[in-house]
């Protein structure tokens, strides 16, 4: 690519439009998962008989168990999100802009 066609790219007001929503869409989905993180450490460090709790009377397994299971997966759906997100409506707005500045 050469310098011109980079510089027209970075002129784009459809490239400026894509920078700001991904950057907004990828910081507000790092702060739930930052959130959700922060909080479980939070309940450890503050609460830490609330996550050892068995989950029914003689049970082995905890609460925590589980509570951390659900990090895992909130962790992997916000990913699936981003990635949707990003090969329908970021995708699509980069062809908008390649077709635009050719």
């Amino acid at each position: 690519m050469t310098n011109q066609i980079h510089e027209r790219i970075k002129a784009n007001p459809k490239f400026q439009e894509l920078c700001a929503k991904r950057s907004s869409f990828a910081w507000t989905l790092s702060a739930v998962m930052l959130i959700a993180y922060y909080a479980f450490v939070a309940v450890i460090a503050f609460f830490p008989a609330s996550l050892g709790t068995p989950v029914s009377e003689g049970a082995i397994t905890s609460v925590g168990i589980y509570v951390g299971l659900a990090l895992i997966i909130l962790s992997f759906v916000l990913t699936g999100i981003y990635v949707q997100k990003a090969n329908g409506e970021f995708d699509a707005l980069n062809k908008e802009i390649l077709d635009e500045v050719k």
